[in-house]
């Protein structure tokens, strides 16, 4: 029973009143239940608790305009066990302002090999504390113009084989993409993060295949456009079926007036092994146009190159070698206690305006997901990582 349905049983009982049945109400959904019949149930504005455990084979579709779903007592588990809904997803969210906090979705499989977790098509979505992993897409966006997306502190991985180029997170065509505090790895063939938005703002992630991972891009942006990044650890395997970690631009602008400007601040970035990489793979995305590429205070880990060539080390940027970091193959990727590199940031001068104050970073990058605030007063480093 819902504690809608709860509730209003308990005050009829009584002999009293519901003074406003369009109140938001707070649901309850625990294992056995139908995530479909559940929904049906929720109005708009209202909040539907899911209570840990797993729940397989349980998908829905979102159809109001406000509502919240949020996992309690732990993190649920909706394993898709061969069910989707509508053939896109475990969850599809319709049209509407929608929170999805500490839930992990499994095992979307659909026929044409493009199953998500969540599956975003109108409005505005938030994706907070949850999980994503073993899914033909981990969240897969429509191509809306005016639609928004933001991620935060949540966890990706383990793309599977069979999927058609399973890129972990895949934004369409939106108005704006925002990336903080999560952790992308384990991809396979395809991409850890993938977008077309308008606007990208990727801050404090940690975007490194890992053991066992082979994707192609570590971050790409296809169509160019405005992406600001700061504050991330992006890292290739040996096994990466494409030796560019970031790309911008690669298939050229597409037909929507809009800026296009790539800024990178305070990254570290690193190609295992032997094979060079390519750091960051950029072009215009329109011919014959020019577009601010700006590069500050970044780490290039390992063998490769990249658009910041050696006239940007002026800029903060120095070409490293793993050596130089804690423990790679721990993953610590901060700069040794006594490295030389301490306290070696370069201030972002007023070219960089208005973008320069977003490429100062705030925080950074905490396990397994999450943002550390920095002190205001903290001397940066180059790179992702500055304090204990």
């Amino acid at each position: 029973m819902t504690l809608r349905a709860w509730a209003s049983g308990w005050l009829v009982a009584v002999g009293c009143a519901v003074a406003n049945p369009a109140q938001p109400a707070t649901l309850l959904m625990q294992p056995g239940d139908s995530l479909a019949e559940v929904l049906s149930q929720a109005a708009d504005g209202d909040e539907i608790l899911i209570q840990a455990g797993t729940y397989s084979g349980q998908v829905g579709v979102i159809t109001q305009k406000r509502l919240t779903l949020r996992g309690i007592g732990g993190r649920p588990v909706f394993d898709a066990a061969g069910r989707s809904a509508e053939g896109k997803a475990i969850l599809v969210v319709r049209d509407g302002d929608v929170r999805i906090e500490n839930i992990e979705f499994r095992g979307a499989r659909v026929p044409d090999l493009n199953g998500a977790g969540v599956r975003f098509e109108k409005g505005r979505l938030q994706i907070v504390r949850s999980a994503f992993f073993d899914n033909e897409k981990g969240v897969l966006t429509a191509n809306f113009g005016d639609a928004e997306l933001e991620i935060i502190d949540s966890e990706f991985g383990n793309a599977p084989a069979a999927a058609r180029l399973p890129h972990l997170i895949y934004v369409g065509r939106i108005a704006r993409f925002t990336l903080t505090g999560s952790r992308v790895r384990a991809g396979n063939s395809g991409h850890l993060v993938k977008s077309r938005a308008y606007e990208n703002f990727i801050r404090y992630n940690e975007l490194v295949d890992g053991p066992g991972g082979r994707a192609a891009y570590e971050l790409e942006f296809p169509n160019g456009g405005l992406a600001v990044v700061v504050g991330n650890v992006i890292g290739q395997t040996e096994q990466t079926t494409n030796p560019a970690l970031v790309s911008f631009a690669a298939e050229g602008a597409d037909d929507r007036p809009r800026k296009h400007g790539l800024y990178m601040a305070h990254n570290t970035l690193m190609s295992a092994g032997m094979r060079p990489g390519l750091f960051v793979h950029a072009r215009e995305p329109v011919a014959g146009q020019t577009m601010p590429l700006l590069f500050f205070n970044n780490l290039f880990v390992g063998l490769g190159a990249s658009n910041a060539g050696w006239g940007q080390v002026a800029r903060g940027n120095f070409p490293i070698p793993s050596a130089m970091l804690r423990d790679v193959d721990s993953f610590d990727y901060r700069l040794g206690s006594s490295s030389w590199l301490r306290d070696r940031a370069v201030d972002i001068p007023e070219m960089a305006q208005p973008i320069g104050k977003l490429l100062r970073p705030t925080a950074q990058f905490k396990v397994p997901a999450g943002t550390t605030p920095l002190p205001a007063d903290v001397s940066l480093s180059p790179g992702a990582l500055q304090i204990e």
